[in-house]
């Protein structure tokens, strides 16, 4: 048994310098260097392999089959946006009557104010009286104030996003139809001949902050029902707070302020 084990480990001594000159270059290497080898298995193995001179050479190409995906170009052509995108379905939206709350502020009757600051849109019914519907309002960078009239109120809105929106979320469409899946929402109405708009959202978590892009977003419902009620040509007064904070002096009560003249 010992002779047998011995034999077979001369032969292995044997075999590796044979096999040595027989492949004189690995796979690694830059030139084609087994001639018994074809040179469609010989790619292949270049392109699994991890020489580093072979990736520079090769180019996006190769790293678009096998690298990673997330820095291919490949994948970032999955990712692009389509040019047209469906909305969903249209169901019928119920208009949903808000808050009548009391208004003295110096607005006509009928005029639309927005008070960004308080992240609130109002309807003057005129007599101190306004409907109050709670909205979300444009992120830093993006707040706006003035006025403008409605142009134009439109049902289930198509939804194209400017170019600037598009460089900032290449994924966006360049049109999306109006639909529950469309941002615009249910309703939307046109401010003047700006890109903004009071608009319906299928958001309904972002309703009281500041997350729009400058348009005023609403719940569908409550969106319903102000185009109900507002007639193209309304004006719409956007105003940074309607309500301003008092500096007032501070007042005691009788305990308080013998307690603090006896100290």
């Amino acid at each position: 048994m010992s002779r047998f084990f011995a034999v077979l480990l001369a032969a292995l001594v044997l075999w590796a310098p044979i096999r040595a000159q027989a492949e004189p270059a690995t796979w690694g290497g830059d030139a084609y260097a087994n001639p018994y080898e074809s040179k469609s298995s010989y790619k292949k193995k270049r392109k699994y392999g991890r020489n580093k001179k072979y990736w520079k050479k090769s180019g996006y190409k190769n790293k678009r089959k096998y690298g990673k995906k997330k820095y291919s170009r490949r994948y970032k052509k999955k990712k692009a946006y389509k040019k047209v995108m469906t909305g969903g379905g249209r169901p019928y939206i119920a208009p949903k009557r808000p808050k009548v709350v009391k208004f003295r502020k110096g607005y006509g009757r009928g005029n639309i104010v927005i008070d960004t600051a308080g992240r609130k849109l109002y309807y003057v019914l005129g007599k101190g009286k306004a409907y109050r519907y709670p909205i979300a309002v444009g992120r830093p960078g993006f707040s706006w104030t003035g006025t403008k009239r409605i142009t134009a109120k439109r049902n289930w809105p198509d939804w194209r996003p400017p170019k600037e929106m598009r460089q900032r979320q290449p994924h966006l469409p360049e049109l999306m139809k109006g639909g529950v899946n469309n941002p615009l929402g249910a309703k939307a109405l046109y401010l003047g001949s700006s890109l903004y708009r009071i608009h319906g959202t299928n958001n309904l978590a972002s309703i009281g902050t500041a997350s729009s892009s400058g348009c005023f977003r609403m719940a569908n419902s409550h969106v319903t029902h102000l185009s109900g009620i507002a007639k193209v040509g309304t004006k719409v007064h956007v105003v940074r707070s309607l309500y301003k904070k008092r500096k007032g002096k501070r007042r005691y009560s009788k305990r308080r302020y013998r307690k603090a003249k006896r100290s």
